[in-house]
C-alpha cells in the first residue's frame, strides 16, 4: 500500500512539474514573439499626413471662421491671391523671401531659392514672398516641374507667376497676385528659406499648414492646428446640415436659428 501511494505521488509531482515547465516555456515564448514583433508607432511624420488629410476634407472658410474665433487674428490673404486653375490643397509651408536688389550681376544671387525647392518633400507648400514684386514671376515651369516632382502639393506666391500654360498643363496648383512674363533674375537675390514671411499680408512660418481651395489661402500656425481643426470641421458639419433644411423650410432665418451657423 505503502509502494502505491509512493508511485501515486511521483507521479503527481512528476505531472506538476512537467505542468509548470509548460506553462514556462509558453510564457516565455510569448514574450520572445513579442519581443521580435514589430512595435506599431505612430511617427512625426504620419501624424503629420493624417492631420493634413483631415484638413483637406474641411472647407477653407471653416477654416478661416475657426481661425477668427480661436485667435481673433485675420489668417487668410486677400482677394489679390488667385490660383492658376481650380484646386484644393493642405500643406505644410516652406518659405522663401526675394529682396529687390536691382541690376545684380551675381550668378548665384538666386541660387538659395532653388536649393530650398530641392530641400523639400511630399505635402510641402511653396510659399514665396517677392519684394514688391506684383510686376515680377517668382516662378514659372521650371520650377513648378521641380515642385511637382518632388511632391508639393502646391506653391503660394506674393508676386507673379509666368509659364501659366504649361503649369496649367502639369496640374501643379499654384496661387499667385498676379500673371506676368518677367524674370526675377538680375533683380531680385534670396532673401532665406524656412524664415517668418508676410505673405500677402499674413505671417507665415516653416511648417504652419496652408490650406487653399476656391474661396482662397488660410493659413493655420502649427501649434493650434489641432483645435482649428477640430472647430473647422464642426462648422462645416454644421453648414452642410443646413443646405437641406433650408430648401424643406425655405427660409434661412429658420435654419441659422436651428444650426447657430452662418
Amino acid at each position: 500500500m505503502n509502494k502505491f501511494l509512493g508511485v501515486v505521488k511521483s507521479h503527481t509531482t512528476a505531472v506538476s512539474v512537467l505542468a509548470i515547465s509548460v506553462s514556462c516555456a509558453i510564457v516565455c515564448g510569448n514574450r520572445l514573439l513579442q519581443a521580435q514583433s514589430p512595435v506599431t508607432t505612430t511617427t512625426a511624420a504620419q501624424a503629420d499626413q493624417a492631420l493634413l488629410a483631415d484638413f483637406r476634407h474641411v472647407e477653407v472658410a471653416s477654416v478661416s471662421d475657426a481661425l477668427e474665433q480661436l485667435t481673433g487674428k485675420r489668417m487668410y490673404m486677400s482677394h489679390r491671391m488667385h490660383a492658376l486653375f481650380t484646386t484644393k490643397f493642405a500643406g505644410l509651408a516652406r518659405t522663401v523671401l526675394l529682396k529687390k536688389d536691382e541690376g545684380n550681376t551675381d550668378p548665384n544671387a538666386l541660387s538659395g531659392m532653388l536649393e530650398a525647392i530641392d530641400q523639400g518633400s511630399i505635402d510641402s507648400v511653396y510659399v514665396m514672398v517677392v519684394e514688391d514684386g506684383a510686376d515680377i514671376a517668382g516662378m514659372g515651369g521650371l520650377m513648378g516641374t521641380a515642385m511637382a516632382a518632388r511632391g508639393y502639393t502646391g506653391a503660394v506666391i506674393d508676386g507673379g507667376v509666368r509659364d501659366v500654360a504649361y503649369l496649367r498643363k502639369i496640374g501643379f496648383p499654384v496661387y499667385a497676385t498676379g500673371i506676368v512674363p518677367s524674370t526675377s533674375v538680375h533683380h531680385y537675390r534670396f532673401g532665406g528659406s524656412q524664415i517668418p514671411v508676410n505673405c500677402d499680408g499674413v505671417t507665415v512660418n516653416a511648417g504652419d499648414i496652408v490650406a487653399a481651395d476656391s474661396d482662397g489661402v488660410v493659413v493655420v500656425p502649427r501649434a493650434r492646428a489641432q483645435e482649428v481643426l477640430k472647430l473647422a470641421q464642426q462648422m462645416d458639419y454644421k453648414e452642410h446640415s443646413m443646405y437641406a433644411v433650408i430648401e424643406q423650410m425655405k427660409s434661412i432665418v429658420e435654419a441659422v436659428k436651428k444650426f447657430g451657423r452662418l
